[in-house]
């Protein structure tokens, strides 16, 4: 599939660079967009792109992009996403896929109805050790999974710290990096929670800093998870089973994990990716796009709105308000 890029920021750099190492699987960049052609052009050609555009509607106007991947700033997803819609061209936008979840309905319809593909790029979903911790959890090998945990923090200074935090540019560490931590738990827990309790700290653009959630799912299981830009902590995840624990060293990178059986001796899984991790989520675009499937069902949009309206919660007991409100 031919990719157009919108965005030039370090995480438009990794998928380029994903892109070009997957080429012998017909994978290719068509063209890069950026609201500077300055910036575009260095893209273009740090990374081997024929074409750059100094506008996004340049970009969607060029008939050789099949599909695009957003990673403009969260709070311009909706709006790039609708006009990859309008233009007809598929798309896989950057988490978080848009800042609330009535926004997130709204496009995934939008996207059905013009029969294109629409995908959150949530790309940790698609790994491969993620498919065997949901193998144990769903066949019980080590009974019912009763407690999960996740952590997440990094620092951010000077402009770097401005953009992760600003409102108007949908900052927070929740929305940045803590819907990795939700989407864990989501995906293992194979639902929202039913409730939820959390302390949270805000910072001087009014989002937050750090947070710490207790969740409820069905069944009475529960989950930990703390997410902060402003304290480095490691990516570490455990699950607690009646008869056995599992460890994530790095949850977000998810290559390996610890089993520590009750009775037996503790062994390791390793699933390494062929790339970096993006490679995946790519590839089950483009299957899907061949398919003629609007969506993926490893990462749907229910999973994804409903992820979006956990968000939504926690933010607004936080006391945060929404503009359709």
């Amino acid at each position: 599939m031919k990719w157009g890029i919108l965005g030039t920021g370090n995480i438009a750099s990794k998928f380029a660079r994903t892109v070009n190492a997957m080429g012998e699987e017909g994978e290719s960049l068509a063209a890069v967009g950026s609201r500077s052609i300055e910036k575009a052009r260095a893209f273009a050609e740090s990374c081997g792109i024929a074409k750059a555009y100094g506008s996004y509607e340049e970009l969607l106007s060029d008939d050789e992009v099949d599909a695009v991947y957003i990673a403009t700033p969260n709070s311009l997803h909706e709006e790039n996403t609708l006009a990859c819609i309008g233009a007809r061209k598929h798309v896989l936008c950057e988490k978080p896929f848009t800042t609330n979840a009535e926004a997130a309905e709204r496009l995934y319809k939008l996207a059905d109805e013009r029969g294109v593909f629409l995908m959150e790029g949530l790309w940790t979903r698609f790994l491969p050790l993620y498919g065997r911790i949901l193998d144990i959890v769903s066949d019980r090998r080590y009974g019912e999974l009763r407690h999960a945990r996740c952590e997440y923090g990094f620092t951010a200074a000077g402009a770097r710290r401005e953009r992760k935090f600003r409102s108007d540019l949908g900052g927070g560490a929740l929305l940045d990096i803590g819907i990795y931590n939700l989407g864990f738990l989501n995906m293992i827990m194979g639902s929202n929670p039913e409730s939820f309790d959390s302390f949270v700290r805000m910072n001087e653009f009014g989002t937050d800093e750090f947070s710490a959630l207790q969740l409820v799912y069905p069944g009475g299981k529960t989950a930990q998870s703390v997410q902060t830009i402003g304290m480095q902590i490691e990516r570490r995840a455990a699950l607690f089973f009646d008869e056995a624990a599992i460890y994530i060293p790095d949850f977000q990178g998810a290559y390996k994990m610890t089993v520590r059986p009750n009775c037996g001796e503790e062994f390791s899984i390793e699933c390494r990716p062929e790339i970096n991790g993006f490679e995946y989520e790519i590839r089950e675009a483009t299957n899907c796009v061949k398919e003629g499937r609007t969506h993926s069902k490893i990462h749907s949009p229910e999973q994804s709105v409903a992820l979006m309206r956990l968000m939504d919660d926690v933010r607004r007991k936080w006391g945060m308000r929404f503009s359709y409100e």
